[in-house]
């Protein structure tokens, strides 16, 4: 953003842009995990979505559920509410297959499972670089921004958003 005064407040407009730039920024670093974790494969099981078993649901940052509103409007359906069963929101009807697969959270991408085939060196480093990436750009645009569970994210009383962090699919 802009140099403020110190007790200057951003705009609305402004607020509006930061996420925008995160949201770009976002996708970029998720792209990046893609290439760290190329040598890897999953089952495609998904067993680590079957959040209420696993106890492990993965945090994101503002960004990233910009990154997913934007995906959820551009395929025109409203934030899908918390399932019954405990498991992602995003997975499909049958629970096999996650509907925002392209936009997934960073957690998602680098879910540490036990039946990962690939080299015995995990890319612990670079996902940590990209995780310290996330956090910054978040930072950067609100000050306040934080990481919270994906569950806390689909709840029906959620947690304010970050300042200009609010989207048209929020309930």
């Amino acid at each position: 953003m802009s140099a403020k005064l110190p007790d200057e407040k951003p705009s609305e407009a402004e607020l509006r842009l930061a996420w925008r730039r995160a949201a770009t920024e976002t996708r970029a670093v998720l792209r990046q995990a893609d290439a760290a974790w190329a040598r890897h494969s999953c089952p495609g099981s998904a067993e680590c979505c079957q959040l209420a078993v696993t106890k492990r649901p993965p945090w994101l940052w503002p960004s990233e559920w910009k990154v997913l509103e934007e995906r959820l409007a551009r395929d025109r359906r409203p934030v899908p509410p918390q399932r019954g069963d405990g498991a992602c929101p995003l997975l499909d009807a049958e629970g096999k297959r996650c509907t925002v697969y392209e936009d997934r959270p960073l957690g998602c991408r680098t879910f540490f499972c036990a039946r990962i085939v690939g080299p015995s060196k995990l890319p612990a480093e670079e996902t940590n670089a990209l995780l310290e990436r996330l956090k910054a750009l978040n930072l950067e645009a609100d000050d306040e921004a934080a990481p919270r569970s994906i569950t806390a994210w689909f709840s029906p009383h959620p947690d304010p958003l970050p300042r200009g962090g609010e989207g048209a699919t929020r309930r």
